[in-house]
């Protein structure tokens, strides 16, 4: 079963309601690439550009019908020939990650890369998998713009503009850690 995108347009409302997205049967995915993991999904995040997909506002098409999501929480439930070789990753390990394209929310996903794409959630941290789900777009995109494009250290200033959305937060949390001086700015309701 997943979450299925037959037309474009609102996201917001059921199917029966006027709305694009049902719940529905589908084939199970793929079969696993070698360099692949097969996940029983958990959990799947929500992004803006998931909105923006399903509204067709996204600068990636998929082709009608798809599965949205891109991110997720899970349990291998089948390794890739290379994957299962190097030993990196275990059946029945809980994983979160990103699939490309979309596919998160359903009840299985094919990750074709797992080096890439897929870590694993660390046991005995109290990590819920909604919020494993949630992690990888947002801290990944904050952690990319102020490591590696801002190239931040210690004792930076950061002005983090958009504090209290996802990547907002995730910035502000991630210059904290660094070391930054962090000025964090959040509009506020009304």
């Amino acid at each position: 079963r997943a979450l299925v995108c037959h037309a474009w347009g609102d996201p917001t409302r059921s199917r029966a309601d006027g709305g694009v997205l049902g719940v529905e049967d589908v084939p199970a995915p793929s079969v696993v690439p070698p360099k692949g993991v097969r996940v029983n999904v958990i959990c799947a995040s929500l992004n803006y550009a998931d909105v923006l997909l399903v509204r067709n506002r996204y600068q990636e098409k998929p082709a009608l019908p798809f599965i949205p999501g891109g991110e997720f929480c899970g349990v291998i439930a089948e390794l890739g020939r290379d994957v299962e070789n190097a030993k990196t990753f275990a059946l029945g390990q809980t994983v979160a990650g990103v699939v490309v394209g979309g596919g998160a929310m359903a009840e299985q996903v094919v990750v074709p890369d797992a080096a890439s794409s897929i870590f694993p959630v660390p046991k005995n941290k109290n990590v819920s998998p909604a919020e494993a789900a949630a992690f990888p777009i947002a801290y990944g995109t904050a952690y990319l713009a102020l490591v590696h494009r801002a190239r931040v250290g210690p004792g930076t200033n950061v002005l983090v503009l958009g504090a209290g959305g996802g990547v907002g937060y995730a910035a502000v949390q991630i210059a904290k850690a660094i070391g930054c001086f962090v000025v964090a700015v959040a509009r506020g309701g009304g």
